[in-house]
């Protein structure tokens, strides 16, 4: 372990690890990465894409705080997944502009940082579609396991997710890496050892199959309900459940498979490896994406929305600029402005019934 930390600051190794993973000499790696173009046509999509999350991200969170209505755990859950997408974004935002030729200029301790970020990130959004879920199970079958302290619950939920999400992205940099152990490196992540990979799909891989049962759970028994209107929310909710979680595999599936492949493959065996940069940022993709399916499906948070982007001046309502501080109460103005461009479309309230 000492041998570990004792290289964190040796620069060096970062070439030595990347010569390893790509079966070059350290010459060759070099001249490589040096010529290694920053800003690439795909980094730009990618910066342009990141940037897109954290200002959707950013207006969920708006919306969430400053709307009393929402202070509830439904919503709680969504600011707190739009937050971590939020992040996700600014992570391989910061990702992008320290690869390339920047790579080889970083300590080992740098990388880890680099990577461990992104990974923190990209954890907290499962983590939290993972808790949604969980909420939305809760709130469909009236189960009281929140008692007297459900507030105080909600908030230990998401410290709960924050907290591992930091110690899974932090295991390498806690010593689970494969510095001084150049056979057990990733080819993707050549800093990281294989088993780590291999245990962080795993964990992921675990979780979308709780998603999946939870909302399959929750699709029967509002299928069975004899309420009024139940045809109807069963299959609004049969389309949200959809989306979600086709959306989620269609985004994290190709990462999933390459990151598999990394724990048991090499780069010359399995050339695929060689552009995994862009399977990750397809999967960031996902974060682009949920805000639209678990915001937009709900009328008030869509409402919400709406009446942030006309106080910005994006959409017209006659709001002040400096007055887009103030907690948004309901105005003519904005009224109008919302109502003219939310009768266009119609959607169906999240998950078939109110998130309150």
């Amino acid at each position: 372990m000492e041998c570990k930390f004792s290289h964190y600051y040796k620069k060096e190794l970062i070439i030595c690890h990347y010569a390893q993973a790509k079966n070059k000499t350290i010459n060759d790696t070099f001249n490589d990465y040096k010529v290694k173009e920053q800003f690439t046509v795909t980094n730009i999509v990618i910066v342009i894409l990141c940037t897109i999350i954290i200002v959707e991200n950013l207006l969920v969170l708006l919306a969430v705080l400053r709307n009393k209505k929402f202070h509830s755990a439904m919503f709680f859950f969504i600011g707190n997944l739009a937050f971590s997408d939020l992040l996700a974004g600014s992570a391989y935002i910061a990702n992008v502009l320290l690869s390339g030729s920047m790579t080889l200029e970083l300590l080992p301790l740098q990388w880890f940082i680099r990577e461990g970020t992104a990974f923190i990130a990209l954890a907290a959004s499962v983590f939290s579609l993972l808790a949604i879920a969980i909420e939305r199970f809760i709130a469909i079958t009236k189960v009281k396991v929140y008692g007297s302290n459900k507030t105080c619950r909600m908030f230990l939920l998401i410290g709960a997710c924050w907290v591992t999400s930091i110690l899974l992205g932090g295991l390498p940099i806690l010593g689970w890496n494969c510095i001084c152990n150049l056979p057990d490196c990733s080819a993707v992540l050549p800093l990281y050892s294989k088993q780590y990979i291999l245990f962080v799909v795993s964990i992921f891989t675990l979780i979308l199959l709780s998603i999946v049962i939870l909302y399959v759970r929750i699709y029967l028994i509002v299928r069975s309900s004899h309420r009024e209107a139940t045809n109807t929310q069963a299959y609004s909710l049969l389309k949200t459940v959809t989306i979600v979680l086709g959306v989620f595999i269609v985004c994290w599936l190709p990462a999933f498979t390459v990151l598999l492949l990394d724990s048991s493959c090499s780069m010359q065996g399995c050339p695929v490896l060689d552009h995994a940069k862009v399977f990750f940022a397809f999967a960031t993709v996902n974060s682009a994406l949920n805000p639209m399916i678990y915001v937009l499906r709900s009328k008030d948070m869509r409402r919400e929305f709406l009446r942030v982007l006309c106080c910005w001046g994006v959409l017209p309502s006659g709001r002040p600029s400096e007055r887009c501080l103030v907690n948004l109460k309901s105005s003519s103005s904005l009224e109008h402005c919302t109502n003219k461009f939310e009768h266009q479309t119609t959607h169906p309230e999240f998950l078939g019934g109110n998130s309150a």
